[in-house]
């Protein structure tokens, strides 16, 4: 992604970082409370995306960002007047768990130890609150290893990389197992 931004990849961490601080404060403005949430989902979508549109697409990257994030806040938009429409009502209830999902966790927690402790640790901590203590949570972590919230970012963006590949391993060697079982 970094490469999509800059080819100096100093250039493209600060390039980031002014993208990331731009769709925060638009989302601010927009008297979103979850500013950081939204940006982290923006994030996480382009991410994911960067390699198909990175070699067809003509512009300013940073407007992409942009389009992802009114996207992004628009679906929260969504949920949050759902929930002010219906504040006495539960929402809808969970599906029930599927043997599909119970592999995916198993494979999550089978990667999760494959991780050195440190990642680990970071990983779990870096998801584990809601809302400002979130927010708070991952300023500590950086400060704690005495970086920048942006290059903890990109640290843990790479450590989802590593799981997400270990993931879709381990769910094709258990789909292998079990067709062998089956078959």
């Amino acid at each position: 992604m970094l490469e999509w931004l800059d080819p100096d990849r100093e250039r493209a961490g600060e390039r980031f970082e002014e993208i990331r601080s731009r769709v925060t404060k638009i989302l601010v403005r927009r008297q979103c409370y979850e500013a950081e949430e939204l940006w982290d989902v923006t994030g996480n979508r382009v991410c994911h995306r960067v390699e198909e549109i990175a070699r067809t697409y003509v512009g300013d990257p940073a407007l992409y960002f942009y389009g992802v994030a009114r996207l992004v806040h628009l679906e929260w938009l969504k949920d949050e007047k759902w929930k002010r429409e219906r504040p006495e009502a539960e929402p809808p209830p969970r599906p029930e768990p599927n043997k599909e999902l119970e592999r995916i966790h198993a494979c999550l927690d089978k990667c999760l130890q494959e991780l050195d402790q440190e990642d680990r640790e970071l990983i779990l901590k870096y998801y584990e609150k809601e809302k400002r203590a979130k927010i708070d949570q991952r300023k500590e972590l950086a400060d704690e290893r005495g970086i920048t919230l942006n290059t903890l970012r990109m640290k843990v963006h790479r450590i989802n990389a590593i799981l997400e590949k270990c993931i879709v391993a381990c769910l094709d060697e258990s789909s292998e197992a079990s067709h062998v079982l089956a078959g």
